[in-house]
């Protein structure tokens, strides 16, 4: 089979840059900004969190059903990477230039509200651009290549977002420094996501479904069937929920570990940068040991490497930025992996019905879900440890005991997350080796 034509990959790709900022800002700063530059409480920052994100797990997979049975003349899936990105990039403006309301409460309504529309509009992006894979080629080595480009690319974004973001927002650390940092990345998740709508025109896909929508409950029915898809993503969502904690904890640590709140973006820089070197490397690991096998490697680095995090209050800082490049060897493949994988899960149960859609979908939720747990669970360490939130103008002398909390959530709860994923993914195992035996048969 033929590969599949660069332009058709990098571009494709190019929209994983627009997910790494996405994911990667709000998920750095939108805590801190609540409870550090807006002063509202961590525990009801922790809801503003979590509200868009339970929401936006439902809405996922009706995207999904919905663009399996598109019908455009610009394909089942174009339309949608179109509108959710232009709309994305405009709620990202909104949700960090909050009005001054006189009350906290109004103002975790406020971004409650403006991050739900962002997170739907998001998933109308990224459900459909996420299902494209499974249509694009057939060939489980060929998936692989093109999800390390789309990684590749996404640790581009990654950094972006890591670095960039926090330099912006860190200047003066107000409103106003925060407001200009949500302009500048909206126009950079804007290109991400426009390059990725018009470069995908001659990419490969296939029929829409004909028939009524399924219910909700109907493609959940269809997705619980496919066992291994349901252990994989079980899995996973332990990982990104561990992740998202990690990632919510770093502005934390850089600001009462480091003393300086923009060393979050060397924290990042550390974590993400080895992706772009060790991507491919695990690439050609998985032509020869299999996905799985580099899956599982790669979480045990990041978990045990998390776990010796604990000591990071009394370690030298030169060893932290060590740790985190540990760290960013395990995550390369943590990011790759999975994403390899599901692919070849959809197409393998679903038999190429063309209902990536839905199982995407589910995916999406899935992973929305743990990106929202992530950062409630380190918003609840920080409150049960006795966090003081305050607004941008105050310097606050944080208890002892607050400072044990976020060194504790930024690493014993990632590692316990990611660790404990492990007995789940070796359940695909007997799957992954079929199907990288059948891919060596001859035709």
């Amino acid at each position: 089979m033929a590969p599949l034509p660069r332009k058709v990959m990098v571009s494709y790709g190019a929209g994983a840059v627009g997910n790494g900022v996405f994911v990667t800002v709000p998920g750095l700063l939108l805590l801190y900004y609540l409870t550090d530059v807006v002063g509202v409480g961590a525990g009801l920052a922790a809801v503003a969190l979590f509200v868009p994100k339970l929401w936006d797990a439902f809405a996922n997979p009706l995207v999904g059903g919905i663009s399996d049975r598109s019908t455009s003349r610009w394909g089942k899936r174009r339309p949608f990477l179109l509108v959710g990105g232009v709309g994305t990039a405009l709620g990202f403006v909104l949700l960090f230039s909050a009005p001054g309301f006189s009350s906290t409460t109004v103002t975790a309504l406020y971004v409650t509200f403006v991050f739900t529309i962002a997170m739907t509009l998001y998933a109308v992006y990224c459900v459909p651009w996420s299902a494209m894979p499974a249509e694009m080629t057939p060939d489980y080595h060929e998936r692989t290549r093109l999800i390390s480009v789309r990684m590749v690319l996404l640790t581009v974004g990654i950094l972006v977002g890591g670095a960039l973001a926090p330099a912006i927002a860190g200047k003066h650390g107000d409103r106003g420094s925060y407001a200009l940092m949500s302009v500048v990345v909206a126009v950079i998740l804007l290109g991400a996501f426009l390059t990725a709508w018009w470069g995908t025109r001659d990419a490969p896909s296939t029929p829409p479904l004909t028939g009524p929508r399924p219910s909700l409950r109907e493609q959940y029915r269809v997705v619980r069937a496919n066992k291994p898809f349901v252990q994989l993503l079980l899995g996973y969502c332990l990982q990104a929920a561990g992740q998202a904690a990690m990632l919510t904890g770093a502005q934390y640590v850089a600001t009462y570990v480091l003393d300086d709140p923009q060393k979050s973006a060397l924290l990042f820089v550390f974590l993400v940068a080895p992706c772009a070197v060790m991507i491919p490397l695990w690439r050609r690991f998985s032509i020869r040991r299999g996905k799985l096998t580099g899956y599982l490697l790669a979480t045990t680095l990041f978990g045990l490497t998390g776990l010796s995090l604990v000591f990071c209050r009394s370690e030298p800082e030169l060893l932290i930025y060590l740790q985190m490049v540990l760290l960013g060897v395990g995550y390369a493949g943590m990011q790759l992996f999975p994403y390899a994988i599901l692919p070849d899960l959809i197409t393998e149960q679903a038999e190429g019905d063309g209902r990536a859609g839905i199982f995407t979908g589910v995916w999406q939720g899935g992973e929305t879900i743990a990106f929202a747990v992530g950062p409630a669970l380190y918003s609840l360490v920080l409150f049960a440890s006795g966090y003081v939130s305050h607004s941008a103008d105050e310097r606050i002398a944080q208890p002892g005991s607050a400072l044990t909390g976020l060194v504790l959530a930024f690493s014993v709860l990632p590692a316990v997350l990611t660790l404990a994923s492990l007995p789940l993914l070796r359940r695909y195992r007997a799957i992954d080796a079929s199907l990288a035996t059948r891919e060596l048969e001859p035709a």
